[in-house]
């Protein structure tokens, strides 16, 4: 579906259909670009594994913290691609918490990283690294841009499409004093996009999952 589908959808269901509408095209567009990154971060819909602004960060000796692109949630894998050509060195992640309970001294770690701590916005690498050297992943990400043009498409697959209309009724029927506002009708939308894209987890579960998970790779540290 595109844009301009997802649009006509939503006032089809809404009843918002002739105009002056009672929300304007921008508000539905907001909320649609809304409801397909919640979508991406309850069902883990897009998982990137190529494209080097998201898999790929450029080390530097005696630099250990590091952005993540703007659109990278959850980190899957990690690995570092040594500048000298040697074999690949999978990397784990890690919490503080852990680090400072099994390697206390892991800020100081003179050897080269194999473990790294994600951070909302950044990773932090533990161990040392070579200028030029390359840290590699895989990751699970949100859309890499907005839907604007009525041709523009969500990002995630086809059979998804429809199910965003729901979260834009939800917010459309939960604006206060509003021509639409309609609580339990709000209410049943939510629900059903919670029912088809899964609960939208807290920023604890979130932290959880990405640390302390042994996922393909275990570390071990002195």
């Amino acid at each position: 579906m595109t844009l301009a589908d997802l649009i006509r959808s939503f006032r089809a269901l809404s009843g918002d259909k002739a105009e002056p509408y009672f929300t304007s095209d921008e508000e539905v567009i907001a909320w649609l670009n809304e409801a397909q990154s919640q979508a991406c971060v309850r069902g883990r819909l897009i998982r990137e594994d190529e494209l080097d602004a998201v898999c790929r960060i450029a080390l530097t000796n005696g630099k250990h913290t590091y952005p993540l692109h703007a659109t990278a949630y959850e980190l899957i894998c990690l690995w570092i691609v040594p500048a000298s050509g040697d074999r690949h060195r999978p990397v784990t992640l890690r919490s503080r918490e852990w680090l400072n309970a099994n390697s206390p001294d892991w800020r100081q770690l003179a050897r080269p990283a194999c473990v790294a701590i994600q951070d909302d916005t950044s990773i932090r690498v533990v161990g040392t690294v070579e200028t030029g050297d390359t840290l590699a992943l895989e990751c699970y990400r949100l859309p890499l841009r907005a839907m604007a043009q009525p041709t523009d498409k969500p990002e995630i697959h086809a059979m998804h499409h429809e199910h965003l209309v729901q979260w834009a009724l939800h917010k459309a029927f939960s604006v206060p004093d509003a021509e639409l506002f309609d609580q339990a009708r709000s209410a049943n939308a939510e629900t059903a996009f919670t029912a088809y894209f899964g609960p939208l987890p807290d920023s604890d579960a979130r932290r959880i999952t990405r640390t302390d998970e042994v996922h393909h790779n275990v570390a071990i540290l002195p």
